[in-house]
């Protein structure tokens, strides 16, 4: 038994052979979102919206093969404005991205 068994962590074939599945119905679910917007007549590509920009944005940390990509995904989807919101009247749900002109 290695140290890593041992010691209770997984090999990279056991989290692959565990959470693959759940991760590609994740993507097919996110490509399945682009489509739906790209045939509402949304412009994915030319001038897109700031959350769909930011989703491009995650998707490209993916793939670029360097570490911490989950914290960078989160720092793509943060609201890095340097105040406080003073009070939260009249907003009625969250928007998940900041818009690029109210990043700090």
């Amino acid at each position: 038994m290695t140290t890593k068994q041992a010691c209770g962590e997984q090999t990279c074939q056991q989290v692959v052979d565990r959470y693959f599945l759940e991760h590609r119905a994740k993507l097919i679910d996110i490509a399945a979102f682009l489509d739906r917007v790209d045939r509402a007549g949304g412009a994915i590509v030319d001038k897109p919206d700031y959350r769909i920009a930011a989703l491009f944005e995650a998707l490209n940390v993916l793939s670029d093969g360097r570490p911490n990509s989950a914290a960078r995904v989160l720092t793509i989807f943060s609201d890095m404005t340097a105040g406080l919101p003073q009070s939260a009247e009249g907003v009625k749900r969250a928007e998940g991205a900041a818009k690029a002109e109210e990043v700090v």
